[in-house]
């Protein structure tokens, strides 16, 4: 075979681009082909901008499809463009091209006249069936593409008008005009007619348009004999995506959506007359979103040879062509299905290699792509000449190469031993093994991108035994068939040597392909088809085979390659070669021959009986596997119906309606907005009945179309019912079947009922009874959800520049069409319209993506902001430099926009570490304003142990890490905020602790970057205290300094290591202090201080000659040294501190408090010429430091007039800080202020809240990035403060999402239950609900709306504002009896439920008795355990019961409770997928069993003993991880990955039973009577195969203040994961808030 007669070989397809696009700009990247060999006429190629860069949005290459369409073939399509000139019209598109109109008559309405006669086209005659000239219909389908010449020029002159020009811009502009109330224009009638909104059709002519769901045509290159197409490439096919990644199509209506797009694409192209004829999955492009475009430019109607003419078997290829000579043999083709190559290989009459080579297609391999290059099997290993009578020399089909290259104890291992357990991590065929087998004949710049960037020639292989051990991949077609991979094309490598026992690379290929066909091989190559293609891919058998393969971190992402299972039966042997059968039919022969002889009449009757079974292996092999082999077009007669004669009536009677219209119904004219929102609006509507969508089927208007047209609805029933499948509808056998009796194959059951009526609508039989495609647009079966989505999705994939889209997307949302589209329409159309805000934006298109995001903000569901606008809002606020949009999103109303959507819980989890970022190291200085605004006025809201754990911390960590003023700043201004008690409490511990960490740090030998770390963090520090202490009271400075707080400036003077900016900045900043506090208390508490640094300086033997530089610069320089001038060494320090303190003290005081007074006086005056004079105030030389007022104005400076920010550069403060004037010193505090500081009694919000200094481990020098969040909680057992809540045991406890309050549950007087409510900043009591009858076992807040459920048996919604009920759900024994669920009335919820009469206190476990409960967020559902082990599931929204599931059986005559829920899998289905929750949940039972079930399926999966004591609590950590608690003194850690039935981690060391746990990152804090255990889940997973078990060391709780240890039992835990605090309950009655 050598390809069709209009197709080349690949050689001569990249001769012919390169010949034809001479320029290193434009590059062949591999040919496209559906052909299994390498013959076609269409090429991937890459275009750079060139010397359209300058207009090009992206100077990296980008990828086309270039398609050579020969003239003889396209004769309409090739006289129309010799109709186009090129030259004044070059660059033009089509519509300018046509001379004579520029406005094209593209209605069912326009001239008929043209569409009856015939055009001739060259040699070809086109017969057009419809209403339109061909000339018509070809401008109407490209109405952008470009007449241009067969040039590099002219190809990049396309690609950047593609990429920047954007052809359809002026259309979209045009609907920004309706949507602004201006005036559109026709484009936009036309354009929203193609969409199918209802309009008047004008008799004036309107201007072609693309549909937005036809592949747009850029263009087409005119040469000699050929013309060149020109499209963008399409990242995926419906094909790729169900063959690699059919999860990437989330849900049914993902389905209906994409049909809805192209049935629209259809119904436009058969309003032109025309039909498709070639729709398939593979001709159906999709973006990266998943919008479809259908391909048309490869067999249209028009330009089609006529049937009668001859074929056309002109050879294409050069003359002397070697790849089309080298394939001549071969009998493949692309035009036999898979049922007849596979039949002529079993019989032997295609060979190994061209059976293989069809399998590559199959699987969607492609020549020349390196990605994904066709694959062979290495059938010799090189170590001799291969012998068909033995095995020495063989390769082990059995096994694949990865597995005898790697070795079964090394795949053992990776497959027990990583997270995901896999064998194999790559390919069979990697990118890397495809360029180093090829590595001679490709260019180096492709093997310095795939193998290694430095090329190193003697790097690869130099003969074919080296590479084979080299290599872990399989082979490649070249080594079979083609010698000139061997030959190098290089200079500097080698020829790749043949083995000895070839004297050629000719002879070679023809001994090695001689091997794959040799009966050694035959015989065993089904195993390794098994292997590569088969149904040793997936499964036992695949673990058996070791060839589990590394799956795809996220199964939704879309592939566009990947490995395709073929088979799911093992493959049968070829025919004749079955060895096992040999073997035993020659030990029978050998038994007669020596006991009765030879019998031949038997022999021939057992080798019959062997072909037989052979031959019935074969035939259901091949029936199994007849998915290979797809039909999706009828090729014979259509049948014709009895209302042929009827139908023939009506055949020019065309009709006109449009989608969604009806004929009696007045068509506007003119579109409005109005008119626009009204068919955008989704309005409440029942789910669709089957018996309206069968009513339609019987009635919808049948249409005049022909037979062509009919085809395209039968092969889009095919797509349709394959999208459901996942497997093709028809094969060859079952449409031959279909088409001869009418039995419609088994398949179709499967599909939704819904779906199977419109399929068999679309395959019916007579083609004259299907539906038209606007008939099916028009169908029940597609929601308003779809319709609503279609038209607001559809313009923004005009090809139309970013910034235009946006403002469509925009400005439609702002006039509220996202309210009118409804929750679940604006949440698909999200995916399309939120990735635009992240491109690069001008500051009026940042205002617009600003309207966009807050606008789906107000719309979605909070799970769909968190999923589709939290991962852009992150984007933007990482993004570095200034930001107009950024600045935009750290305003204080969009976050409280967040906060009211998301809760503040994900807020801080998402965004508040990215605010954060933005003061570190931020040039700009805007953004960094916005974020530190943002941060002090958030911080007073979220509390002082969130603001200390998740602001102040983060800040400190950025100390020495680039922390710009305005961070420095926000520590500042939250002090100010939160008042000197929290100044003196929180802050001045951590930065005295940052200020001893780096003074320690210094003095170490480490780094010189790390010693210039502690002097930038030192800077910082000491900024951020004189801030701060400039907002103490002269009173408390002085308390601070009697404690020694604030004289760590004198230890920062006493380190040797430090710069000398740091100590310049210590002693001002200390002088400072010491004017504020006067001369008494600085003789007092600092002078003496000071006595060992003078003393240091006073012996210094080297003072002379360190400073005589500076001795003489000072008196050479009018001796105008001042305190702010850059000192020169550390003795300088004498010149700053000692006149200084002269002035404040006086020099009797001064020298009564330094002994070595002489010394240093006699060192200033012979070498800086200073003495003192006793003139009453000052200095000789005015050395005394400025002075700092007590009283009247604050001062315009800090300390010093430069101030050091974090990057180690001196700025004047007047411009370094931005709003500074909180750092003018305020020295009067309110009185109120300092008693709160001095006296204990006196209690302010969160008091009782510590200084987390004790837990904290100091500033991260590791990393200069974002401060890391993983540092392990250091969880003291400290109890910080306590109260009494219930007069008996506290039974539960859980707290807001915002830490602020706590909700606890317990028993009171008389046995009954309560829930109270707390206010965590002053612990005291807010309110309480007391409706309960029984005991309250169980509390979950199910929003932040304020709704809360709790449980004594029946279930309690009630507002925790008001305390008022909402509803009360319990369950009667008739509801145990039924399986499905029904609504319960809240109205007569009352009466229903006065049955509970029992409680969980009481002991007696009624099954009618709710246990626990599991609050599902997203679904607002509610699952329920009940005293039968039965799961309830409620729906909170509407206030009705689900579905019942079933529990455990009864065992041992007792019944086994649910005692504990969670849920877990996957929290998010990325994409846009309709609902969104976790996949499973895992209840556990009194009896000590675990259950898993599909939340999805709705099914078990799973049930296994999990303990042998009930079970107490249940979480899921992380997706795939399951911990588990029980009375029987274990905690246990399951890992779902590796089985449903998973081996448990196991935690022991306490020695009661676990009451409870709750988890913080990583660490599980478990309590068991009065003791408490910290566990961390990372020792599970790193040491699970050395130690399947790990120890813990039980502690009690202590009193903090006290020291005093807790006796009472603990009964429940929960950890406030942001504040790093836990709250226990227990037995008494008491919470207790811990660290």
């Amino acid at each position: 075979m050598r390809g069709e007669a209009s197709d080349l070989c690949f050689d001569c397809l990249e001769q012919r681009i390169n010949s034809d696009f001479f320029s290193d700009q434009i590059v062949f990247n591999y040919g496209l082909s559906d052909s299994p060999l390498p013959f076609g006429s269409a090429a991937v190629v890459s275009v750079s901008s060139g010397d359209f860069s300058a207009s090009s949005c992206d100077s990296t290459p980008s990828q086309f499809v270039l398609e050579y369409l020969r003239k003889e073939e396209h004769g309409c399509l090739a006289n129309y463009d010799d109709g186009c000139t090129v030259g004044d019209r070059d660059g033009g598109n089509s519509n300018d091209a046509v001379e004579c109109d520029e406005y094209l008559d593209c209605s069912p309405s326009g001239d008929r006249s043209l569409g009856s006669e015939n055009m001739t086209c060259g040699s070809v005659t086109c017969k057009l069936s419809g209403s339109f000239s061909c000339r018509r219909t070809i401008c109407a389908l490209l109405p952008i593409a470009q007449i241009s010449k067969c040039s590099a020029f002219d190809l990049q002159k396309l690609a950047s008008s593609f990429l920047s020009e954007f052809p359809e811009d002026k259309v979209l502009a045009s609907l920004h005009c309706l949507i602004d109330g201006k005036s559109s224009g026709q484009e936009t009638q036309s354009f929203l007619r193609l969409l199918g909104l209802p309009l008047l059709e004008e008799k004036s002519k309107l201007q072609c348009l693309r549909h937005p769901n036809l592949s747009p045509v850029l263009g087409f290159l005119k040469s000699s004999d050929c013309l060149v197409s020109v499209l963008p490439k399409s990242p995926y096919t419906l094909e790729n995506i169900l063959h690699y990644s059919p999860s990437a199509i989330k849900s049914e209506w993902h389905r209906n959506f994409m049909m809805y797009q192209l049935l629209s694409a259809l119904a436009h192209l058969h309003g032109l007359g025309i039909s498709h004829g070639d729709i398939r999955p593979s001709n159906i492009l999709l973006s990266d979103s998943l919008w479809s475009w259908l391909k048309i430019y490869n067999k249209p109607d028009f330009g089609s040879r006529d049937a009668n003419s001859p074929a056309l078997t002109t050879r294409w290829c050069v003359e002397g062509c070697y790849s089309y000579d080298l394939y001549a043999d071969l009998k493949i083709s692309s035009h036999l299905d898979w049922q007849t190559h596979f039949d002529k290989w079993w019989r032997g009459e295609v060979s190994n290699f061209e059976y293989l080579l069809f399998l590559n297609k199959l699987a969607g391999r492609r020549w020349g792509d390196h990605t994904f290059h066709p694959v062979m099997p290495w059938v010799i290993d090189f170590s001799k000449k291969p012998d068909n009578d033995s095995d020495a020399g063989w390769r082990n089909l059995r096994k694949s190469k990865w597995r005898l290259a790697k070795g079964d104890e090394q795949l053992d291992f990776t497959y027990s031993t990583f997270e995901i357990p896999h064998h194999v991590s790559d390919e069979c065929l990697s990118e890397l093994a495809v360029c180093s087998y090829k590595a001679r004949r490709l260019p180096l710049s492709v093997l310095r991108k795939a193998v290694r960037s430095v090329y190193e020639p003697n790097e690869y292989p130099s003969d074919m035994q080296r590479l084979y051990d080299w290599t872990p991949d399989e082979c490649i077609p070249e080594f079979y068939c083609d010698p000139r991979i061997f030959c190098s094309l290089h200079p500097s490598m080698s020829d790749l040597a043949v083995p000895p026992w070839a004297s050629s690379p000719e002879e070679f290929i023809r001994l090695h392909r001689d091997a794959l066909e040799s009966p050694h091989v035959s015989s065993l190559i089904h195993h390794w088809i098994d292997i590569t293609f088969g149904y040793k891919m997936s499964g036992q058998a695949a673990i058996s085979a070791k060839n589990v393969m590394l799956s795809s971190s996220d199964p939704t992402v879309p592939r566009s390659v990947g490995r395709r299972q073929l088979f799911f039966r093992p493959h049968p042997v070829r025919l004749g070669f079955s060895r096992e059968k040999e073997q035993s039919r020659n030990e029978l022969e050998m038994h007669t021959f020596h006991g009765f002889g030879v019998d031949n009449k038997r022999s021939i009757i057992l080798e019959a009986d062997d072909y037989l079974e052979e031959t019935e292996e074969a035939s259901a092999f091949s029936h199994h596997a007849s998915h290979l082999s797809p039909k999706y077009h009828l090729h014979q007669n259509l049948v014709q119906s009895p209302l042929h004669e009827s139908y023939s009536e009506n055949t020019n009677k065309a009709d006109t309606s449009l989608s969604g219209t009806s004929k009696n119904k007045v068509l506007p004219s003119n579109v409005s907005l109005n008119y626009l929102l009204e068919h955008i609006e989704v309005r409440d509507e029942a789910s669709m009945e089957l018996q309206e969508l069968l009513l339609w089927r019987q009635n919808f208007c049948t249409r005049h179309f022909s037979k062509d047209i009919a085809g395209d609805i039968f092969s889009i029933g095919c797509v349709l019912a394959e999208l459901y499948l996942m497997k093709p509808l028809f094969n060859s056998v079952s449409l031959a079947t279909y088409l001869e009796s009418g039995d419609l194959p088994e398949l179709i059951k499967e599909l939704p009922p819904p779906t199977q009526i419109l399929v068999e609508a679309c395959i019916e039989q007579d083609w004259r009874r299907r539906p038209s495609a606007k008939s099916l647009l028009d169908s029940p079966y597609f929601s308003a959800t779809v319709k609503s989505a279609y038209l607001f999705a559809a313009p923004l994939h005009l090809l139309a520049k970013g910034g235009t889209r946006l403002y469509y997307a925009a400005s439609f949302a702002k006039q509220g069409a996202l309210k009118a589209m409804g929750t679940f329409v604006a949440e698909m159309c999200a995916a399309y319209c939120v990735p635009l805000v992240t491109k690069p934006l001008s500051d009026n298109e940042c205002e617009l993506a600003y309207v966009l995001l807050k606008e789906f903000t107000k719309s979605l569901t909070p799970m769909a902001v968190q999923r589709l606008v939290l991962p852009s809002t992150q984007k933007i606020l990482l993004t570095t430099g200034y930001s107009h949009l950024k600045v935009s999103l750290l305003q204080d109303s969009f976050v409280r926009e967040l906060w009211n959507c998301i809760g503040k819980r994900v807020y801080l989890e998402m965004i508040h570490p990215l605010v954060i970022s933005n003061l570190y190291n931020s040039p700009d200085k805007i953004s960094a304003s916005a974020a530190s605004v943002l941060l002090i006025g958030s911080s007073e809201e979220l509390g002082a142990p969130i603001t200390v754990h998740q602001t102040i911390l983060p800040l400190i960590n950025y100390f020495g890490k680039g922390i710009c003023t305005d961070g420095i700043d926000v520590l500042v201004r939250i002090g100010r905020l939160w008042g000197v008690n929290f100044i003196v409490k929180q802050m001045l511990p951590l930065l005295e602790h940052v200020v001893c960490f780096c003074i320690d740090l210094s003095s170490m030998k480490k780094p010189e970057p790390v010693h210039s770390w502690c002097s930038l963090a030192l800077t910082d520090c000491l900024i951020t205290l004189d801030g701060l202490v400039a907002l103490i009271s002269d009173e408390l400075l002085t308390y601070e300094l009697t404690k020694g707080r604030l004289c760590l400036h004198v230890r920062v003077l006493m380190q040797k290591n430090l710069e000398l900016r740091v100590l310049q900045f210590a002693a001002t900043s200390l002088m400072s202090i010491c004017q504020r506090i006067g001369q008494e208390l600085t003789a007092l508490h600092v002078l003496p201080q000071l006595k060992e640094l003078f003393d240091e300086f006073a012996f210094s033997e080297k003072s002379t000659d360190s400073s005589d530089s500076l001795n003489w610069q000072i008196r050479t320089t009018d001796q105008n040294f001042h305190p702010e001038s850059p000192i020169r060494s550390r003795m300088d320090l004498v010149l700053l501190l000692y006149p200084s303190f002269a002035s404040l003290l006086g020099m009797e005081k001064l020298r009564q408090g330094c002994p070595t007074w002489l010394l240093l006086e006699q060192y200033l005056l012979k070498h800086h010429n200073w003495k003192w004079e006793y003139t009453g105030r000052s200095s000789r030389y005015n050395m005394e430091a400025r002075p700092f007022p007590n009283k009247g104005p604050a001062s315009k400076h800090l300390p010093s007039k430069t101030l050091l920010n974090g990057s180690g550069w001196a700025v004047a403060q007047s411009q370094g800080i931005r709003n500074s004037s909180h750092l003018k010193p305020h020295l009067h505090v309110p009185a109120e202020g300092q008693e709160a500081v001095l006296n204990p009694e006196v209690h302010e919000p969160w008091s009782w809240f510590p200084s987390p200094v004790a837990g904290w481990d100091g500033l991260d020098i590791g990393r200069f990035g974002i401060p890391k969040d993983e540092n392990r909680w250091k969880i003291r057992a400290s109890v910080l403060s306590s109260a009494h809540a219930h007069q008996g045991a506290l039974r539960s406890v859980v707290v807001s999402e915002d830490e602020c309050t706590v909700f606890t549950s317990g028993i009171d007087p008389g046995f009954k239950g309560s829930v109270q409510k707390w206010e965590l900043a002053s612990l005291s009591w807010v309110s309480g609900y007391h409706a309960h009858e029984e005991v309250v076992n169980d509390i979950s807040i199910l929003s932040s709306s304020g709704k809360i459920a709790s449980c004594d048996g029946t279930i309690h919604v009630w507002n925790s504002e008001t305390g008022k009920r909402i509803s009360l759900f319990s369950e009667s024994p008739t509801d145990q009896d039924q399986a499905s669920s029904y609504p319960s009335s809240k109205n007569n919820s009352n009466q229903s439920n006065r049955h509970a009469s029992h409680g969980l206190s009481s002991g007696i476990f009624d099954g009618n008795l709710y246990t626990c409960m599991h609050y599902l967020e997203y679904m607002e559902q509610l699952i329920v355990g009940t005293g039968s082990g039965a799961l309830r599931f409620i729906d909170l929204a509407r206030g009705q019961k689900l579905q019942l599931w079933r529990g455990e059986p009864v065992e041992f005559g007792f019944t086994s409770l649910v005692s504990a829920l969670c849920s877990g899998g996957s929290q998010t289905k990325h994409g846009d997928g309709a609902s969104v929750s976790p996949s499973w949940t895992a209840a556990g039972f009194s009896s000590g069993q675990c259950r898993l079930f599909d939340l999805r399926e709705s099914g078990v999966i799973s049930s296994w003993r999990a303990h042998d004591g009930y079970v107490t609590k249940l979480a899921a950590p992380e997706s795939h991880l399951l911990v588990s608690s029980s009375l029987d003194k274990t905690l246990r850690i399951w890992d779902l990955r590796k089985s449903w039935t998973p081996q448990p981690f196991d935690v022991k060391g306490h020695r009661d039973g676990v009451s409870g746990f709750s988890i913080w990152g990583k660490d599980v804090i478990s309590i068991s009577r009065n003791n408490i255990g910290i566990f961390s889940l990372s020792k599970s997973q790193d040491g699970e195969e050395q130690q399947p078990q790990q120890r813990i060391i039980p502690q009690k709780l202590y009193m903090s203040e006290k020291g005093g240890r807790i006796g009472s039992d603990l009964s429940t835990i929960c950890v406030l994961p942001f504040s790093r605090l836990f709250i226990v309950g227990a037995h008494d009655g008491y919470f207790r808030i811990c660290c």
